[in-house]
């Protein structure tokens, strides 16, 4: 009986490492093909685009020409955000492009056979009672929502900065229609992914209008303070790349912040309106950052002029 059953677990053993080399193989795709040259011909034409439209940007200076500027910008913007494009600079960095553009071979995987355990080989075991399942759970996004939910952040950020440039204040830009909109369909995406969230946010406004509320003029700095965060993010993922992981650790991203946390009462500092404070320390790291933003344009200026 003790040698059938050696007998048995031998063969057992045997049939699962047969399967193991199997799976092993399977997993030996042959890899996709691109058409490399295209890519990186599409990409030094749309680049080419992009630094024509900002030197015609640049030439339109002065409160006149505000419109057309930010035209400029957003079709800048639009090109750099352009799928085919984003596949092309990928192709060329050696990557797997993301929306499917110059690949001309996808990637082939071996279908293989995998054998049933033989009757005699296989010892029976007693049959365990199935696991209660787990009540589906109905939150959570899909793949196409959260692409959505990713792409509505970036849009929102951008066509911010674009009004901004426009000339509009924070309040003006809230309210506008489309971003409105946009931050509606926001929020549904961020409460389904996360039930709850939207009224623990309603929460967290409530409790930041119990705080002391700034002067005019420091509200005034305060949304100016915003808007070059968002106008410094916009740059740095669209003209050098970054991605969330490296503006998180951009020392300049930091400060800004963390400036803003404290204009909100989020690091406690006296902000009161009688405060002798409130007012100097907006001041100062407004200039702060106005010399970071000229800084950094003459570092965009100097890297364009070296290329």
């Amino acid at each position: 009986m003790a040698a059938a059953d050696r007998t048995r677990g031998g063969a057992l053993m045997e049939l699962q490492a047969e399967q193991g080399l199997k799976l092993l193989k399977a997993t030996e795709a042959s890899g996709a093909e691109y058409d490399v040259s295209a890519a990186e011909a599409y990409r030094k034409d749309v680049e080419a685009q992009i630094a024509k439209l900002e030197m015609e940007a640049t030439q339109l200076t002065g409160k006149d020409n505000k419109k057309e500027r930010s035209a400029k910008g957003k079709e800048v913007a639009d090109l750099k955000n352009e799928h085919k494009y984003v596949d092309a600079c990928k192709i060329v960095k050696g990557l797997e492009p993301k929306f499917g553009f110059f690949i001309t071979k996808e990637a082939v995987r071996p279908e293989i056979e995998v054998a049933e355990p033989a009757a005699e080989a296989v010892e029976t075991k007693p049959k365990k009672e199935p696991k209660k399942e787990k009540k589906a759970d109905s939150a959570g996004l899909s793949h196409d929502e959260m692409k959505e939910l990713e792409d509505l952040k970036q849009k929102i950020v951008e066509e911010k900065a674009i009004l901004k440039e426009e000339g509009l204040s924070g309040g003006q830009i809230n309210k506008n229609e489309k971003i409105v909109a946009m931050v509606t369909r926001l929020n549904e995406l961020k409460e389904k992914q996360d039930p709850g969230s939207s009224k623990k946010e309603k929460d967290a406004k409530k409790d930041s209008k119990k705080k002391t509320p700034l002067s005019a003029e420091e509200q005034k700095e305060y949304a100016q303070l915003q808007g070059d965060i968002e106008v410094y993010k916009a740059k740095l993922r669209n003209e050098f790349g970054y991605s969330n992981k490296d503006m998180k650790a951009d020392p300049d991203l930091k400060d800004m912040e963390a400036a803003l946390l404290v204009s909100v009462g989020e690091i406690k500092v006296d902000l009161t309106e009688s405060s002798p404070c409130a007012g100097m320390f907006l001041r100062v790291t407004v200039a702060v950052l106005t010399m970071v933003k000229h800084t950094f344009r003459l570092e965009l200026m100097l890297e364009r002029a070296c290329m």
